[in-house]
């Protein structure tokens, strides 16, 4: 061999043996950028409940993204008047949320559009969610939501205005409620009963009557909203307008707005979700309240009413089910979870958590006993969701007509049998 083909050799080998020193020392960044991890996306619509709920979720979100920092978390908190509109109109422009929190979910499952949650629940998360409150979330026997916040809803009352009117227990029945009624506004020139058949929460006001007539949305799994049990409560639920016992608004103001009226001494009851009692001590002070069941009409047996916020997760084109699982225990870590219950007033819908704050606090201990006793809307019909928007512009109509109670019923039959199954 020339000695020009050695030196050509011997330059090759130093230049290759430079090169594997140059790259020894890189480690695992040599020399392509083929393992940088690329970041998953979930966006999350919550419901705002309160002036707490936006700092919760943002102070939950930014933990969440230093822990797992390869999952970005895009956040809206929307205001829970407004949040229909908003995720419809995410929904027609096919960017719908990954992660939402409603009071809806069977019309998305029907039509296609969730991920299936028991496939993103963890086996931990699944074990800590009371059966009983996780067990209606299916369409169709697979569970497209979970439960996230409960309340059980029950009569309140100034006991002040009760003394003034020589009143000594809560109505327990139709006939009780229209007396109290009657005796505030007429003693003491107050209103005795706040009702809300706003576009806020029409339909719970509907769910009490009928269900206090012995009636209710559904019988035996078919729509049952004409009902004569149901148009009876909506007549009662009427005369008391005309006789001047509800309150002066019902169409108007919310369900909100009579709470603070009732706080401020100006209205005798209202019906309301245990949130109430947390309400209380920073916004009314002075305000000696108390509690009993929702009125029944004489001799029907008296009932627990229950309201659940769920989680849903819509498909998208970035889904993610192991990221949408990691944030899903994050959410519900006993901790953190419990937060969110303490700061907003609810019951929780973990066991784990149900098990701790019932420790020496008996309010809680009897709030979840009664949630296990609970009626709930009909969530799990894909028709309760045009149903419920039916009733929201109802409220007229039922206290002044032109419709009578029994043509207002008929017609939400109609809306609801509607729906294609």
């Amino acid at each position: 061999m020339s000695k020009s083909s050695m030196a050509t050799i011997g330059l090759s080998l130093l230049l290759a043996i430079g090169l594997i020193v140059r790259y020894a020392g890189m480690g695992d960044t040599a020399p392509a950028a083929s393992n940088i991890e690329k970041k998953s996306l979930i966006k999350f619509v919550a419901a705002e409940y309160s002036t707490a709920t936006k700092p919760y979720f943002e102070n939950l979100v930014n933990e969440f993204e230093s822990e797992y920092p390869h999952i970005d978390i895009e956040l809206q908190v929307i205001n829970w008047d407004i949040i229909d509109s908003v995720y419809k109109t995410m929904i027609s422009r096919d960017q719908p949320p990954d992660l939402m929190l409603s009071n809806l979910y069977a019309h998305f499952a029907q039509d296609g559009k969730l991920n299936r949650m028991d496939e993103l629940l963890s086996s931990e998360l699944s074990a800590k969610l009371y059966p009983f409150l996780a067990y209606p979330h299916k369409v169709g026997g697979v569970q497209y939501s979970i439960p996230y916040v409960s309340t059980v809803r029950e009569l309140y009352y100034n006991k002040d205005l009760f003394d003034e009117a020589g009143l000594s227990e809560p109505p327990a029945t139709w006939s009780e409620l229209e007396q109290a009624a009657r005796r505030i506004k007429t003693k003491l020139q107050i209103e005795g009963f706040g009702v809300d058949l706003s576009d806020n929460e029409i339909w719970a006001y509907l769910t009490y009557f009928f269900i206090g007539a012995g009636g209710g949305w559904m019988k035996d799994g078919k729509w049952a909203i004409n009902s004569e049990a149901n148009v009876e409560g909506l007549e009662f639920l009427k005369r008391l307008y005309e006789e001047g016992l509800t309150d002066a608004d019902p169409t108007v103001t919310t369900r909100d707005e009579k709470q603070r009226i009732l706080g401020n001494g100006k209205l005798g009851m209202m019906i309301s979700g245990n949130y109430f009692e947390s309400v209380v001590p920073y916004e009314y002070k002075g305000l000696k309240w108390g509690k009993g069941p929702i009125p029944v009409r004489d001799g029907v047996e008296p009932f627990v009413f229950g309201v659940q916020d769920v989680l849903i997760s819509f498909k998208t084109d970035h889904t993610d089910r192991e990221a949408l699982s990691l944030f899903l225990d994050f959410l519900y870590e006993d901790d953190r979870y419990e937060e969110l219950i303490l700061r907003e007033g609810f019951l929780p819908v973990t066991r784990t958590v149900g098990d701790n704050l019932s420790l020496n606090n008996p309010t809680m201990t009897k709030n979840l006993d009664a949630l296990k006793r609970a009626m709930f809307y009909p969530i799990h019909d894909p028709a309760w969701s045009t149903v419920q928007d039916a009733t929201r512009n109802m409220g007229p109509a039922v206290l002044s007509g032109p419709m009578s109670p029994r043509q207002v019923l008929d017609r939400l039959q109609e809306i609801a049998l509607s729906r294609k199954p």
